[in-house]
Order: C-alpha cells, then structure tokens, then sequence
C-alpha cells in the first residue's frame, strides 16, 4: 500500500500541528519541488535523494495492443535517484 498525501498530512497533524497548517506544509513542500522542476533545476534533498529532469529524445515506438509503428515525441521526464543513507536505511544496513 502506498503512502498517500494525506497519510503524510495525518502523521504531520500528529507532532502537534493544526489539520490546516499540516495541508498548508504539504502543499508548499510540494509546490516548491514541483516549480523546481518545471524551472529545469534538479532537486536534492540530503539524506534522501535527487530528482532530475532529463531530455528524452525523439524516437520510434511501437503501440503494443494494436503492433503498429508510431513516433514518440520529445518530452521531458522526472527521475529520481536515492541517496547512499536511504538505501542502507532501506536495506538494514
């Protein structure tokens, strides 16, 4: 089961702040990464990872329900790469 926004607005609400200004927190934290992002600029935040844009170039697809050949467009894409203490945290080192 994944953790939902409003399962981390829950456990911001439980350290003692107000359902409101736990909903105001997400909702900023979130904006800010979100126009980071649009912006072109990486995101880091230590201890737990980097989201990158990167380029994906144009390039020849295939639609798999019906087998024909399409082109994917240029795009851009979100990834995201964890940092060395959350993946020992993840793995229990």
């Amino acid at each position: 089961m994944a953790l939902t926004k409003n399962d981390i607005v829950a456990r911001i609400h439980e350290l003692g702040f107000t359902k409101k200004k736990s909903v105001e927190t997400v909702e900023s934290l979130l904006d800010i990464i979100k126009k980071s992002l649009q912006n072109g600029e990486d995101v880091l935040i230590s201890g737990f990872g980097k989201f990158c844009v990167k380029q994906k170039k144009e390039r020849r697809g295939r639609n798999p329900a019906t087998g024909s050949d399409l082109t994917l467009r240029e795009r851009k894409v979100v990834t995201f790469k964890c940092s060395g203490k959350l993946r020992e945290k993840i793995n229990g080192a």
